[in-house]
């Protein structure tokens, strides 16, 4: 089993020299094989020196280098590719602040050998200030609310997962995605579940999240709350709502055109120009569900027609491969 390390570092020059040698020597002493592979999110301190030197000092460290700062999602998204691409079979994520304990790695693992496909490090016991704890306590608890997966801490940095769970993954990293790699995986189908282990207040300098991290959260859930429910049929959404705004539009403008006949004055009713609206949005929601639609089925329609060429062969490819070539006929009259 090989195992790699993915450690995203943004400005982290104290940090690295401490914490890396100290993941090193942890994940020797599991799989001797074992790569950790440092991701510098375009540091503008130190960091790239201080790599540069611990990688001419140890041998199984791999660096990754961003031109700019691109964010966690991104620099995750490199180092789980570059983990797969090299054949692991085990990715682990850590923040390079110090805060993840290495020595509780042997615990997630063995999560993994029980059946899980992705184990979160779960922070019982948070050594960070009230107040994010107290946003973080929030978050947990509509995440787990609004997507019915199961966990206490969805934003925890130190997981485990099963090298075909990070390739999945990586086309939905993106933005702020990060946070929610455990509603990822579970909705893709993989078994996740988290393990409390011990969490260390941070070595030095702050913590590059505020506040505005909750709200751009709650938005993101809603995204991938919309891209997991509706990713392959759009119209019904858009559709239902349009549908529904339509005939409320529809009964408005039917009541006024029942006074009209009666002899009443419509023109100066606000009733009609809300009626009229509603009629013109809901039928611009259901034709924008059907090419939402038209968008899903051609690419739909593009996977299903490359993946037979890419994830098989014609079943005469290895008879032919093998059997011998025939030879042709003698032919008398040829000389």
């Amino acid at each position: 089993m090989t195992i790699w390390v993915v450690v995203p570092a943004f400005n982290e020059a104290e940090n690295l020299p401490v914490v890396l040698p100290d993941i090193l020597d942890h994940l020797a002493s599991i799989d001797a094989d074992g790569r950790l592979l440092v991701v510098d999110d375009g540091s503008t301190d130190g960091s790239p020196g201080v790599l540069r030197g611990l990688a001419g000092e140890h041998p199984a460290l791999v660096v990754e280098t961003l031109r700019r700062n691109r964010g966690k999602a991104a620099a995750l998204q490199l180092g789980f590719t570059r983990a797969v691409d090299a054949g692991a079979d085990v990715v682990v994520m850590m923040d390079a602040d110090g805060q993840d304990d290495p020595a509780e790695l042997a615990k997630l693992l063995a999560r993994l050998d029980e059946g899980d496909d992705l184990v979160t490090g779960a922070r019982a016991d948070r050594q960070d200030r009230f107040i994010k704890r107290t946003t973080s306590r929030l978050y947990n608890r509509t995440t787990r609310l609004l997507s019915g997966v199961p966990g206490t801490d969805f934003n925890s940095g130190f997981k485990v997962m099963r090298g075909e769970v990070a390739r999945d993954l990586v086309p939905m990293l993106y933005g702020d995605m990060h946070r929610y790699i455990t509603v990822l995986a579970h909705w893709s189908g993989y078994r996740t579940g988290e393990v409390v282990v011990e969490h260390h207040p941070r070595l030095h300098g702050v913590s590059k999240y505020g506040i505005s991290r909750f709200w751009r959260g709650m938005m993101d859930l809603i995204t991938v709350r919309f891209l997991m429910s509706y990713e392959h049929r759009p119209s019904h959404l858009f559709g239902g709502v349009g549908l529904l705004t339509f005939l409320i539009g529809a009964l408005i403008l039917g009541y006024l055109l029942v006074l009209r006949l009666t002899g009443a004055e419509i023109g100066d009713r606000p009733a009609l120009i809300a009626g009229v609206l509603l009629v013109v949005v809901g039928l611009q929601l259901v034709l924008f569900g059907l090419l939402a639609e038209l968008t899903v089925f051609g690419r739909q329609r593009d996977r299903a027609l490359l993946a037979p060429r890419m994830l098989t062969r014609p079943a005469d490819a290895d008879a032919t491969r093998d059997a011998p070539a025939e030879r042709p006929e003698h032919d008398p009259s040829r000389r």
